[in-house]
């Protein structure tokens, strides 16, 4: 992969790390700064259901967060944008659809057909 090429996906990383990172911690501010009483049970219901999905939204910007930074280590070593199966490099518009990616296109379509076939 052209220096270009690193550079750009290296900037593109640290946008997403910063734009999760703070989506996460507004999402912290939120639950906390919540302390609303609810005398009828159904709005009760309704902000707990509320809470929960939020809870997964940060759970999942938490994983996030994890992979981009596991693509940013892998830029440091010298193995961003080569596949952790094959050891092919992983193309550049597969990168742009999914920069932490670890697989090929190939790889990733065999896993894909694997679970659905397992799931069978």
């Amino acid at each position: 992969m052209e220096q270009k090429d690193l550079d750009y996906f290296r900037e593109l990383l640290q946008d997403m790390l910063e734009e999760a990172q703070q989506k996460g911690d507004a999402t912290l501010d939120e639950l906390t700064d919540s302390n609303e009483m609810f005398a009828d049970p159904a709005d009760r219901a309704t902000a707990e259901s509320d809470r929960a999905f939020t809870l997964r939204i940060r759970d999942r910007e938490r994983k996030l967060i994890k992979k981009i930074r596991s693509a940013i280590g892998r830029m440091e070593d010298g193995t961003f944008g080569v596949c952790d199966e094959c050891g092919d490099d992983i193309g550049v518009p597969r990168l742009k659809a999914r920069p932490v990616t670890k697989l090929c296109i190939n790889c990733k379509s065999k896993q894909e057909e694997d679970e659905r076939e397992r799931a069978d």
